[in-house]
């Protein structure tokens, strides 16, 4: 699909780039080169920018929501907003002033911290799987194919240079900067969209016309057990490295916790606004044959100039937020809990910037190889992301409940087996595969199940046993 746009709106794209470089550039500070700054921005995240961050980071499949919001309607509420405002409020109240006082930098960090170096290196890796942004390099990439009309492998390149090339010199401050002002963009280009669909074909009652009964009900015609698995996926937002990272960066336990709470509203909004502009897509163009261009699709229709370049600049930013903050928790990951400790220079705490920005070299090469060349795989990331959780999920959280807290050697044999009971049913659904092609789990189960329930058992015998 190429993208209709008038010289305007090519324009204002082309500032729009060039505002976040330059914001991006400009936030570094003189004293970058102090570890917590470069990493953390010296831990002084303020309430406001707390909640910009944290809102904007949290959107990066944007093209995702609108596919599902078109294919399945209000559900996407049900699965995508509901339960993510859940267990982002058990974070904010049970986890958010812990993971703040810890005053560590990353997730291996506090592995290390309470257990030992094997359960935080095979914590690093499942962190890394997790936070990889190939997806969001592809995303950026095809988007910005759309609007220049350039090479896919060109426009993954350039897109990534214009996104992360500033945090080697700003590191998490210049992260947090573009953030807030992408937080104002994604907001502003679907504030846009909603009142010049509803103005052309009408409001609500034109939306309960033309929907199909399947987009208003709240399974959207899937079956429960299906929205429960979405529903548990969401617990996901419990070892988020996004959120670890934010709360160790807040000026204090209370701006992280009040910051998550705060946050949860403007997801709130923002679900609906997206939500809206699905279901415009789904009524006004019911026979798309690429749903995950609902947006792009629904902005060629309703939209003129200017306003088209202010939706697309949205689309933008919330893709770009997301993708530079995975990008730096990749590149300190790769930094701080591979490079630093592997070579043995924990006395030495000015080399991990060092590290980081080696980190981000490694984490912009392998993820544009990805994106360009494996571009299958990185459709799959998602899934294999979660594949992850089930082995992070109770080591990490219960390193912040002293009662509840393994021994090194459970905690290491729980993180095992919840990673290899998930990637094992994961192998065995897409070796099964049923007659319409789709992975065959066994019973039926996602993979991440499997993985929760063996890392749970393994759990409470290790208990046990203590």
């Amino acid at each position: 699909m190429r993208a209709n746009l008038a010289i305007e709106d090519i324009i204002l794209i082309v500032l729009y780039f060039a505002s976040v470089l330059f914001i991006g550039f400009r936030a570094k500070k003189k004293d970058n080169d102090a570890v917590e700054e470069y990493l953390l921005a010296g831990r002084s995240i303020t309430l406001p920018m707390f909640v910009a961050t944290l809102v904007s980071t949290w959107y990066g499949g944007i093209l995702g929501v609108g596919e599902f919001t078109y294919k399945y309607g209000i559900s996407v509420w049900l699965v995508f907003g509901l339960p993510y405002y859940i267990f982002g409020a058990l974070f904010a109240f049970l986890l958010a002033e812990k993971v703040r006082k810890s005053k560590l930098f990353t997730i291996p960090d506090r592995l290390a911290q309470v257990y030992d170096k094997k359960t935080s290196f095979l914590g690093t890796i499942l962190t890394l799987i997790l936070v990889t942004p190939a997806p969001y390099f592809l995303m950026l990439g095809v988007l910005f194919q759309m609007i220049f009309n350039l090479d896919l492998k060109l426009s993954i390149v350039l897109s990534t240079i214009l996104s992360v090339s500033y945090l080697f010199a700003g590191g998490f401050r210049s992260d947090v900067y573009t953030d807030i002002f992408e937080f104002f963009l994604m907001f502003a280009g679907f504030g846009l969209i909603i009142p010049f669909a509803s103005a052309k074909f009408g409001g609500i009652d034109f939306l309960l016309s033309n929907l199909p009964d399947q987009a208003l009900s709240l399974t959207g015609g899937n079956s429960i057990q299906y929205i429960i698995a979405w529903f548990l996926i969401a617990i996901w937002t419990l070892v988020d490295p996004g959120f670890y990272q934010r709360c160790y960066a807040a000026k204090d336990g209370k701006t992280a916790k009040y910051g998550i709470l705060i946050a949860i509203l403007f997801w709130m909004i923002f679900d609906f606004m997206t939500m809206t502009a699905g279901l415009y897509a789904r009524a006004i163009l019911p026979n798309l044959d690429q749903p995950i261009m609902a947006y792009p699709s629904l902005a060629e229709v309703v939209l003129p100039k200017v306003a088209k370049g202010l939706f697309y600049i949205g689309m933008l930013a919330t893709i770009m937020s997301t993708l530079n903050t995975l990008t730096f928790i990749s590149a300190v990951t790769i930094g701080n809990d591979i490079i630093w400790k592997l070579k043995k220079t924990h006395n030495n705490e000015a080399k991990i910037n060092f590290y980081t920005r080696i980190g981000l070299l490694i984490t912009l090469i392998t993820s544009i190889l990805f994106a360009i060349y494996f571009p299958s795989v990185v459709d799959l990331w998602y899934i294999i992301g979660t594949l992850t959780i089930p082995g992070l999920l109770i080591p990490v959280i219960t390193t912040y409940f002293e009662n509840l807290t393994p021994t090194p050697r459970v905690a290491f044999l729980t993180m095992l087996s919840g990673f290899l009971f998930s990637l094992l049913s994961f192998v065995l659904g897409y070796i099964f595969k049923s007659s319409d092609g789709t992975p065959s789990y066994p019973f039926g189960l996602e993979p991440m199940f499997p993985g929760l329930l063996a890392s749970l058992l393994v759990y409470i015998a290790g208990k046990l046993r203590e």
